[in-house]
């Protein structure tokens, strides 16, 4: 049965899945970058980003899994853009240039409604007004038999996991302290919420806590 993963969610030793302050300039918030280096020096990450070379290796492996039967994407709008409130005009397209790496339909959590946008390499993104039970929905049928992956930010994270509709959570638990941000887990009770721990692999730059929801 196909199932809503979250993949490659980087996180803190502190508990931060992003820095304070995100902007333009700092989508992850103050130092948050840190928390990524372990993908970013991946083959995967390098060829998502059209360039050569990359290490292989447990981190490479988990961020090459991040994309295996994956047939649609959630979002929020934190993660597609630093617009806020009302959309201006469509001239923000995302972080990611003209062919963005998700190649799949990806709804986008908004309370603004905006039209469809088309991108090359087979990204369509949807912007979905109706909460995250609406967007699952829409991503199930997007998705046929295939996985959705959830791609955060931390604040549409913890609404599905809240909810209890995360079925698989891969985090990447990186070796950095950021102090202050956005916590990924506090106030959450996933083992009252059905979560339990399947699998904890060390990687080279980060360790991989893999947890599921009991069926």
């Amino acid at each position: 049965m196909p199932k809503l993963r979250v993949q490659s969610f980087s996180m803190s030793l502190d508990g931060y899945g992003a820095g304070p302050d995100q902007s333009l300039q700092n989508p992850l918030g103050r130092n948050g970058l840190d928390m990524m280096k372990w993908a970013l020096e991946t083959r995967t990450w390098r060829a998502m980003h059209g360039m050569d070379g990359g290490e292989t290796g447990v981190d490479h492996d988990f961020a090459e899994q991040g994309f295996a039967n994956v047939g649609a994407w959630i979002i929020g709008r934190n993660m597609f853009g630093p617009v806020r409130g009302p959309w201006p005009d469509n001239s923000w397209k995302g972080w990611w240039g003209a062919e963005p790496p998700y190649h799949v339909p990806v709804f986008v959590l908004t309370h603004h409604p905006r039209a469809t946008l088309e991108m090359a390499g087979g990204t369509t993104f949807h912007f979905v007004t109706g909460g995250i039970h609406d967007a699952l929905e829409q991503a199930r049928q997007a998705a046929g038999n295939r996985d959705i992956r959830l791609g955060g930010g931390v604040g549409t994270v913890r609404q599905y996991l809240n909810a209890g509709l995360v079925d698989e959570l891969h985090l990447a638990l990186a070796p950095v302290l950021l102090g202050s941000g956005e916590h990924l887990l506090r106030g959450l009770d996933l083992r009252a919420l059905g979560y339990e721990c399947n699998k904890v692999v060390p990687g080279e730059r980060a360790t991989h806590i893999l947890l599921r929801r009991r069926t």
